[in-house]
């Protein structure tokens, strides 16, 4: 047997060795993986997931409802909000005109728009990229109402800046959405249709898209929300439903509620491995990490990625987002070749966040097992307060610990809980038992201890009151003070 021949026959012999092994330990992750997004989903978890590994997809599996009154799963092919996962495809959209020679990213933000003042003339493309205009979180309405574009721009321009641009990192929706200015300046095009042309149909994404979808909306999925007021489960509806119907949409764009699947969320996955959207020269631009997102520099802002390194020092680039019910997260592990890819329509709590790092825990640690996702707090607390006395309210604490497998170290949860109930209890009861064991849980929080105050006034227990307030505003809660002076004149 000459050396060519015997090279590729043990070449095939190692591959029929190591397939079966390679399939089963693929099956062995995915019963895993679905293990455990199973037992979450009895407590309430609603999403899809996809996980790859190696080029191959392991798991693209839905788990709870798209649509809870209609009976509709959700499914890889479900179409979701996917929140500021959106910065890649805008900063993408900036890169691509950067490629076409149409901008460059140290061009000033004066260059497109001649009402820019002195204090923002500096801006660069770049800072805008990476967050570091110095511009204001605040910059900016609610995502939903209506702002034609002219109105955002004057809001941007006679804002007052945080810092001198470039010189802190300062994570801000504003910048995207004025990119998104940029790109509609430049190209000629709108937002929607340049994403489009040059970044979704190239990549052969056919559900994903701004405001324009061309996808039945039965495939999109409702958000649902914990209505602590009425105590129970809501739903909220679709982002297309809240969207303004104009093009009046200029709080929204560009940083967030483009709507995509898992699976096309993979297939821009293998679009930017494959150079198919973006050059390998620009793609590395873009994963490039430039400025330090924290003080103990463990993760960094790209162009709409943030870069991490992980426990076995290879590189993550990821980004997540939500707007307070959806919550997206899209993890490369690009030198391990790993992708996971996360999106659900129920936020049940801190933990609704964590999933993709919890399957990358499962992926790199085959003796890694982590705890269902616990339900919501709110229904938990409500859920013991049907079942118990007010007098039993130092007893909640225990039972939340053993529900949710944490210690209980939120000083806001029964804050809102007891103005929840406070609405409805005409004489003590719950709001107030909730307050008091909060001051008891947190006594050096001034704002709770205001909040006890208030309960107190309601019923009329201004003795008790006037100590809750005192008690604030030794605590430097300086708001309490003009109440606790009109309590005391009264005295």
């Amino acid at each position: 047997m000459n050396s060519s021949i015997k090279a590729l026959f043990f070449a095939f012999i190692t591959f029929l060795t190591l397939n079966p092994f390679s399939q089963s330990t693929n099956k062995e992750l995915f019963n895993r993986i679905d293990t455990y997004l199973k037992s979450s989903e009895t407590n309430g978890f609603s999403g899809v997931v996809l996980v790859s590994k190696k080029g191959k997809i392991i798991l693209s599996k839905g788990y709870g409802w798209a649509d809870r009154k209609n009976k509709i799963p959700n499914s890889p092919s479900t179409v979701f909000n996917i929140g500021s996962v959106t910065k890649q495809f805008t900063a993408s959209a900036i890169l691509k005109l950067v490629e076409q020679g149409k901008i460059k990213t140290s061009d000033k933000i004066s260059t497109y728009f001649a009402q820019t003042p002195i204090d923002k003339s500096d801006i660069t493309i770049h800072q805008l990229l990476t967050h570091t205009s110095g511009i204001s979180n605040r910059t900016g309405g609610f995502r939903y109402d209506e702002a034609s574009k002219e109105q955002f721009l004057k809001e941007f321009f006679e804002s007052e800046l945080q810092s001198k641009p470039g010189t802190k990192h300062q994570y801000a929706n504003a910048n995207y959405i004025m990119l998104t200015a940029i790109i509609e300046r430049v190209s000629g095009q709108t937002y929607n249709s340049f994403l489009n042309d040059f970044l979704f149909v190239p990549s052969q994404m056919n559900s994903t898209g701004y405001k324009s979808v061309n996808f039945s909306t039965e495939r999109l999925a409702h958000g649902y929300y914990y209505n602590r007021n009425d105590e129970q489960w809501e739903d909220w509806g679709t982002t297309q439903e809240h969207l303004p119907y104009n093009d009046k949409h200029w709080y929204s764009i560009g940083k967030g509620d483009i709507h995509s699947t898992v699976e096309d969320l993979y297939k821009w996955n293998i679009a930017l491995k494959n150079n198919v959207v973006l050059a390998s020269n620009t793609k590395l631009v873009q994963e490039t990490p430039y400025v330090a997102e924290n003080d103990k520099k463990t993760s960094f802002y790209a162009y709409g990625w943030a870069i991490s390194q992980s426990k076995r020092d290879t590189k993550i680039v990821a980004h997540n987002g939500s707007n307070g019910l959806y919550f997206a997260d899209f993890v490369r592990f690009v030198d391990d070749d790993v992708v996971i890819i996360y999106i659900t329509n129920v936020f049940l709590g801190p933990e609704s966040e964590y999933v993709a790092r919890e399957i990358g825990k499962m992926i790199f640690d085959s003796n890694y097992t982590p705890s269902p996702i616990s339900r919501n707090i709110y229904e938990l607390s409500f859920e013991f307060m049907k079942t118990n006395p007010s007098s039993n309210a130092a007893k909640l604490p225990v039972f939340l610990k053993k529900k949710l497998n944490n210690e209980f170290k939120d000083h806001a949860i029964l804050n809102r809980l007891g103005f929840s109930r406070l609405k409805k209890e005409d004489k003590p009861d719950w709001a107030l038992e909730l307050f008091k064991l909060n001051v008891k849980l947190f006594p050096k929080d001034g704002n709770l201890w205001d909040s006890l105050g208030e309960a107190y006034l309601k019923y009329n227990m201004n003795d008790e009151a006037i100590k809750s307030y005192t008690k604030a505003v030794e605590l430097g809660n300086e708001s309490s003070r003009k109440v606790l002076n009109e309590l005391l004149k009264k005295e």
